[in-house]
């Protein structure tokens, strides 16, 4: 359903609410320090995936540059890197087995902190959580999917990005603003993506059962947030003196700061979603007993 404008304030003041309430920023530091040792390993992976049609030289090229965009030149070559020494070729079988071991471990572990997260945020009794090692199997299973998800929509962010460059420069000067259209387009195709993105782990990643239509309304909301996040983290790294007098190891920090913004956009998103799907969405017919959202969120208009 559509909100009207004083439905969509009120759900995202109870949804900040929520977050402050939740730890928001104490569960982010976690995600984002988790982030910083995945990032490696994640990146190997969806390079690798991707590079299976594209190459992965092409592949890590777009990946290093679409970096510098977020977290300046620096900082784009700090987790270069990384990822050049998490790749380090290894002899024999067994030490390969273990590399590869250890990647898909590193590289999963930042999705079993965001479950941790979500099933928080969704409030999932104990009583409903898979316990023990299926847990964890479970947890890992669905991290390798969303990490070889990451790849395939990397596979269509790279065709998007080669087929509107490609449009550009078939109808370059064509007509005044052209550029700007397609910077537009350009905008429009990662502000798709990313809603895909976070709609693949707010659906799958909780375990909670929850509808696709209040999934994506969530995601739309985080993504938005992401694209003004990037834009805006962009221009400061950009224009920034004190950024730009960091060494290479403290451009991590840059990374660290990136990171850690975008797991407060993602929670405070996930609040968002579980707000609109319990007074909004499939769950406010579940809700009978809504009594207890109404103590948190007893001021959103449900019509």
């Amino acid at each position: 359903m559509f909100l009207t404008p004083r439905q969509f304030f009120n759900l995202a003041k109870c949804s900040y609410k929520a977050w402050s309430d939740d730890y928001a920023s104490s569960m982010g530091a976690a995600i984002a320090f988790y982030t910083v040792f995945s990032i490696a390993p994640l990146l190997i992976i969806v390079i690798a995936v991707a590079g299976l049609i594209w190459g992965q030289d092409a592949v890590r090229g777009e990946v290093i540059q679409q970096l510098g965009g977020l977290v300046g030149q620096d900082g784009a070559e700090s987790v270069q890197a990384l990822i050049r020494s998490a790749d380090k070729p290894t002899q024999g079988i067994t030490a390969t087995i273990i590399s590869v071991i250890i990647l898909i471990v590193g590289a999963t572990r930042v999705f079993a902190e965001l479950q941790s997260a979500l099933d928080r945020i969704w409030q999932v009794p104990a009583s409903a959580k898979v316990g023990g090692w299926w847990r964890m199997l479970r947890a890992r299973l669905l991290s390798l999917g969303l990490v070889l998800g990451l790849g395939f929509l990397l596979l269509v962010s790279l065709a998007v990005s080669t087929g509107l460059a490609a449009l550009g420069n078939s109808m370059l000067g064509l007509f005044p603003g052209w550029e700007v259209l397609m910077q537009g387009l350009n905008a429009l195709a990662s502000l798709f993506i990313s809603t895909i993105l976070f709609a693949l782990i707010f659906k799958y990643m909780p375990q909670a059962s929850i509808a696709w239509r209040d999934v994506f309304i969530g995601a739309l909301v985080t993504a938005v947030l992401f694209e003004v996040g990037k834009v805006l983290i962009g221009l400061y790294v950009g224009k920034s003196s004190t950024i730009s007098s960091l060494t290479a190891a403290g451009s991590l920090v840059v990374v660290l700061i990136w990171v850690y913004y975008a797991a407060q956009v993602f929670l405070l998103g996930a609040e968002f979603t579980w707000f609109y799907a319990n007074h909004h969405g499939s769950r406010r017919v579940m809700s009978g007993q809504a009594g207890e959202n109404a103590q948190v969120g007893g001021d959103i208009d449900q019509d």
